[in-house]
Formats: C-alpha cells, sequence, structure tokens
C-alpha cells in the first residue's frame, strides 16, 4: 500500500523509544524510509527493537527527495543545522523538544523553516494528554471564568548517574538544567493554558543532591499581562519523584491538573474529572510512560502536512516557553525582576 508519508527518525537515542512505537501504531499513515543515527553501534541496537530500515548517512537522507518529512530526535545543540537542511530541502520538520539551546538559535530555526515554508512541529506531547485537552476545552469555553492565580510544580527526580551521562546537564549539549530539559513540558502546557506572563522573579540552585553545570532547582514569582499571579517550583532533585501540577485558580472554580489527571471543584460544589495520573517520567527512569500522547503529537502534525497549515504545537508558540526560560535564569542570575519577552 502506497502511504501518504515518507518520513525519516534521525537520532536514535533514549528519547526516540514513544516515536518509534507511534510510527508503528500510525503505519497506517506513515511509512518510515529511514532510522539515523551516525553511530552503527546505536543502529544496530535500535534495529534489534524496531523494524525500521537503518541508516547511518544523514547527508544522504535529508538529500532524498522520496523522504518527504523527518522527525528529529537528537541532542539540541543539533537541532539548528538539521532542521535548516532539512527544510532547504523542502522537509516538513517535527523536533523533538526543545527546540534548541537558546532562544536566539531557537528563533533562528523557526525562522528558516518559515522562509522554506514547511510545518514545524515541536513535541510537547503534555498538551495531548486527556486531562489537559479537557482543561484547555473549559478555559475556550470560558466556563471557568477568569484566571486569578495560576502555579506550575514538577518536583522530580533524576540520580546523579543521569547526570553522568556524557554532556548531559551542560549548557554545550543540553542548553541548561531542570528548566529546558525537563520542565519544559509542563510549562509549555502551562502557557497554553493561561495569559502570558508578563514578568518573573526567580532563584535558581545547583543543589548537594547532584553534580552538575546546569540549574537542579528553580523557584519563582510570576505576573501575568492580565494581573493574575502564581507560583512555579520545578527541581530534580526530589527524590523519588512526584507528579507534575498544574493549579488554575478561576472566578468560578479551581481546577488542579495533577500529574495528567484533572480535577475542577466549581464553586457550586460539582465536582469533575477527566484523564488519568501516573506514568509522567518524574522518576528514576525518565522513560516511564506509556506512548499515547507522543502517538497523538505525530497525528496531529501529520494532520497539519495534509491541511497545509502550522502544527497546533507549532515552532512558532515553542518559542514562548524559550522565552519564559531565559527571563527566569536571567532574573535568578541578575537577582531582580525581570520582563518576560512578548512575542
Amino acid at each position: 500500500m502506497t502511504r501518504r508519508h515518507r518520513m525519516a527518525l534521525i537520532g536514535l537515542g533514549m528519547g526516540a523509544t514513544p516515536h518509534a512505537q507511534s510510527l508503528i501504531d500510525l503505519h497506517a499513515r506513515v511509512e518510515v524510509a529511514a532510522a539515523c543515527t551516525r553511530t552503527a553501534e546505536r543502529a544496530a541496537a535500535f534495529g534489534a527493537r524496531f523494524p525500521f530500515p537503518l541508516r547511518t548517512d544523514i547527508d544522504a537522507v535529508i538529500a532524498d527527495p522520496a523522504v518527504t518529512c523527518v522527525l528529529i530526535a537528537t541532542p539540541p545543540a543539533s537541532h539548528l543545522d538539521l532542521a535548516e537542511r532539512c527544510a532547504a530541502a523542502g522537509k516538513h520538520v517535527l523536533l523533538e523538544k526543545p527546540v534548541e539551546l537558546t532562544l536566539a538559535r531557537a528563533s533562528a530555526l523557526v525562522a528558516a523553516c518559515e522562509r522554506a515554508g514547511v510545518c514545524l512541529g515541536v513535541v510537547f506531547q503534555h498538551r495531548f494528554r486527556p486531562g489537559a485537552m479537557r482543561l484547555a476545552a473549559l478555559l475556550a469555553e470560558g466556563a471557568l471564568g477568569g484566571i486569578v492565580a495560576a502555579n506550575v510544580y514538577v518536583p522530580w527526580w533524576r540520580p546523579q548517574s543521569y547526570y553522568d551521562a556524557p554532556g548531559r546537564g551542560t549548557l554545550a549539549r543540553d542548553g541548561g538544567g531542570v528548566l529546558i530539559t525537563q520542565a519544559i513540558h509542563q510549562l509549555d502546557l502551562f502557557l497554553s493554558l493561561t495569559d502570558p506572563v508578563s514578568a518573573v522573579a526567580a532563584f535558581a540552585a545547583t543543589t548537594p543532591v547532584h553534580r552538575m553545570e546546569t540549574e537542579d532547582m528553580v523557584a519563582a514569582a510570576l505576573r501575568f499581562a492580565s494581573g493574575a499571579i502564581g507560583a512555579l517550583m520545578a527541581t530534580t532533585a526530589a527524590y523519588p519523584g512526584y507528579g507534575e501540577r498544574i493549579e488554575l485558580i478561576c472566578t468560578r472554580g479551581t481546577a488542579a491538573l495533577t500529574d495528567g489527571a484533572l480535577e475542577v471543584q466549581w464553586h457550586d460544589s460539582r465536582v469533575e474529572r477527566a484523564g488519568s495520573g501516573g506514568g509522567g517520567g518524574g522518576g528514576a527512569d525518565p522513560m516511564a510512560f506509556s506512548n499515547d500522547a507522543h502517538r497523538a503529537v505525530l497525528a496531529e502534525f501529520l494532520d497539519a502536512i495534509e491541511a497545509g497549515r502550522q502544527p497546533v504545537n507549532s515552532g512558532r508558540a515553542a518559542l514562548r516557553v524559550h522565552r519564559l526560560i531565559e527571563a527566569l535564569l536571567a532574573s535568578a542570575r541578575e537577582g531582580c525582576s525581570m520582563p518576560v519577552a512578548a512575542g
């Protein structure tokens, strides 16, 4: 059967597993033309688990006109070069988070894809969990009224062995620590639900729990453009790891989204629940979750290609979380409140 899309998966490290399973699940819509890595040993290990054509010549895959889209799951420092080259070759790009190491490089990547006229999606799968989707719908309908306060917590755990992997937790490879590598998923979801954050006052630290270059704990006060206020806490030092949580205090009720499970307490005493919790990857095993939300991201990306539009989780939308992260770290570094750039 002729498939509608021929995709290459570039990068076969730990994070490629849910993508590979999602590609299998959606085999009626997408054919995997190649699974690519420059390392023969990694290709062999991946090939033992997944039935895709293996390639170590990434340049040849990018040059192949039969490949119409790519899923890039390589370390962040490689994203700009790969995405620019894929976009120039006319290939649509689905990109594992973060967009890039810095806001400047992320902005350059988004601009390159926009100039080439290709779709650019970013893998922020937390938006596609049932509880998060129900909360987004309630807010869009105005059912909860206005947001007066919004809080986000990511109390995760990573053992030292996680950071002992070459380059992990460094500026050169990852661009930062807990904010850009772990909490970025929850922060993206948070920003998709709230009004824009206009200013932050933050503290950041590398705790004695870890030996690493970048931050493993951040706490901040938030002010939103609407006048609402809130708080943020993110860490990978909270053993054994707990579910992330978003709390929205609204004029008609309070919504709490905990590890994917939504509970809404309405002012009229009604209680609404949606979604299920657990399996968020907040403990020692960062891959302890199903691929359901990843599959939804991929399906929506394919929908966007077919409709000739940008994905819901577009590159342009993803820049919002990069602006927030840069403001948080700048505030912590400078010891003062910091505005969050609009865009």
